[in-house]
């Protein structure tokens, strides 16, 4: 009598723990309140943007190269392999940023003025990071269980987590409900 429920209850743990096995650690996290990944843009050679650049004309910044966009296809790659298979995607308005997003392939990109640099302009980094955490505050609250994906850059993530980091790699980040940073973990670039 007992034997057709433990055989279901054996099969019910088996199926969890296969779909255990297929989320890892960096999507359990992302589909909890107060985490999300931050990632610096793809390989974009050079440092700054030239001088006259504009945000709305992709011609004229710093852009991702082909390393830079093969990069972005398996850093996507390598986010499903680790169970992210869709996210809130956020990106600065810059093109390498944007571009970057796309590339992942994980969800509609939403430009964010707040991810913008302000490399050129570092007397704005307060300016910059409260927005960042300010955003990262709203899409929280608002995200579900969905992962929050923010492409940014370099100055952005150094100012908001204090550490340097590569081209392409990730920061998963913990934050409060002001979105200030409460720790965090770095994930290079699979790529």
């Amino acid at each position: 009598m007992f034997r057709p429920f433990v055989a279901l209850f054996l099969f019910f743990c088996a199926l969890g723990a296969q779909v255990g096995a297929r989320a890892g650690e960096l999507a359990d996290k992302l589909g909890q309140p107060g985490y999300a990944l931050l990632m610096r843009h793809a390989l974009a050679p050079g440092i700054g943007d030239p001088a006259g650049f504009t945000v709305a004309d992709c011609a004229s910044q710093r852009n991702l190269n082909n390393e830079g966009r093969q990069q972005a296809v398996r850093t996507g790659q390598w986010l499903r392999q680790q169970g992210v298979t869709h996210a809130q995607v956020l990106s600065s308005p810059w093109c390498r940023c944007k571009e970057t997003a796309t590339l992942l392939g994980l969800g509609a990109v939403v430009t964010e003025p707040a991810l913008g640099s302000f490399f050129d302009e570092p007397q704005r980094a307060r300016e910059f990071t409260e927005g960042l955490q300010r955003r990262l505050a709203l899409a929280s609250s608002r995200k579900g269980n969905q992962a929050l994906l923010l492409v940014t850059h370099h100055v952005n993530i150094l100012d908001y987590m204090g550490a340097n980091i590569g081209s392409g790699d990730m920061v998963l980040v913990q934050f409060d409900s002001q979105g200030k940073l409460l720790n965090a973990k770095r994930y290079p670039s699979p790529g």
